[in-house]
């Protein structure tokens, strides 16, 4: 979501490598936010007896958190020019915010291993699981991954359609994102009930 901001600075600076400048910040931020959400759930699955309660606490978060973002849509104006300086901390502000690795954690704490899923989540929730490093490598593939995409619609929109395309076309998915969240904790939640009994 902070591709426009890369296109931002690359439009006010005349320059593609304030592009890439601003993705690099764009990318710290997001991977300290990740990290910072991973990282606690990684600790947690020492407490195995724990686990059925940790489960059912993150899906009722993740409900709560969407709750939350569906009901506070607000986004502050001054958030709209962030100088390049602190593109950082607006990505790691961001994506707390947004809920970073949030969409990890349920593969994380195990909530999916229960049912049947393709290869693709098996191995995610195999891997997450082997060690602390691998949840550190696994926010860096996730890091990489939502740059290159980011990285490559900034590019295109900074190199082919420019601001006026940016200002013209802007749509907010909040609404939709916050909704998924909340489907997401009931499904989760629901399983989880129905396999402790």
């Amino acid at each position: 979501m902070g591709w426009p901001l890369a296109v931002s600075a690359g439009l006010m600076d005349k320059s593609p490598r304030a592009l890439f400048r601003a993705l690099w910040a764009l990318a710290a931020g997001h991977l300290l936010a990740t990290l910072l959400v991973l990282l606690p759930f990684a600790f947690l699955l020492v407490l195995a007896e724990w686990q059925r309660s940790i489960q059912l606490g993150a899906s009722l978060f993740v409900i709560g958190f969407g709750v939350y973002r569906l009901v506070e849509r607000r986004h502050p104006r001054a958030l709209a020019r962030i100088p390049p300086t602190q593109l950082a901390l607006w990505s790691f502000a961001v994506a707390i915010a947004h809920g970073a690795a949030l969409m990890l954690v349920p593969i994380y704490l195990g909530l999916c291993q229960a049912f049947e899923l393709d290869a693709g989540h098996e191995a995610a929730g195999a891997l997450m699981k082997a060690s602390l490093g691998m949840a550190v490598l696994v926010s860096l593939v996730h890091v990489a991954a939502m740059v290159s995409a980011g990285g490559c619609l900034a590019w295109l929109v900074y190199r082919h359609l420019g601001l006026r395309f940016v200002s013209r076309s802007w749509f907010n998915l909040d609404v939709i994102w916050a909704t998924s969240l909340i489907l997401v904790g009931v499904v989760a939640f629901g399983f989880n009930l129905a396999s402790w009994h």
